[in-house]
């Protein structure tokens, strides 16, 4: 609410009003929404993030969408450059749920990929061109995701499908 304030610049009581009855309402329906659980590996809290990680994984993925984002337009500037889309399916090793909704909102925030769905530990990405899908398949962001819960080193992607619009499946 404050953010919004901010950015508006309306300081009318009507307007503050709504805004605090609309904050009230969301934080109603949220904390309702809190104690169902909607998967078997759901954490409560948060407990096993680990906190201080989080600054510099938000860092790190800001970095990655700015690379992104200069690769995809690239792709539009310069049309002559083959396009061709992929589908990337894989299986990861993580914690939780929420883990596993990082990841997928991450791969999501990066442009030139999009989660498609997951299901339990499986995913499906489509991918703009090789070098989009590269920070998935490499297993540098899955990594990433993993180190805001643990401070193991172990893979955490496996079972990776890659396949392009001639349905060529490539395994690795």
């Amino acid at each position: 609410m404050a953010f919004w304030l901010i950015m508006s610049g309306i300081y009318k009581p009507m307007q503050i009003t709504q805004g605090v009855i609309s904050v009230a309402i969301v934080i109603a329906v949220n904390h309702k929404l809190k104690l169902h659980k909607f998967f078997d590996d759901e954490m409560d809290d948060l407990r096993e993030l680990r906190f201080y990680y989080v600054p510099f994984y938000v860092l790190w993925l800001l970095k990655e969408i700015v690379l992104a984002g200069l690769h995809v337009a690239a792709v539009i500037l310069f049309p002559w450059r083959q396009v061709e889309t992929y589908i990337i399916k894989f299986k990861v090793n993580l914690p939780s749920a929420h883990a596993r909704m990082i990841l997928g909102n991450s791969i999501t925030l990066t442009p030139g990929t999009l989660t498609i769905k997951i299901t339990g530990n499986e995913f499906i990405v489509h991918a703009l061109t090789p070098k989009s899908y590269q920070g998935i398949t490499s297993d540098t962001m899955p990594k990433k995701v993993f180190k805001l819960f643990s401070n193991e080193e172990r893979p955490v992607i496996h079972d990776i499908e890659i396949i392009n619009k001639e349905d060529q499946i490539k395994q690795r």
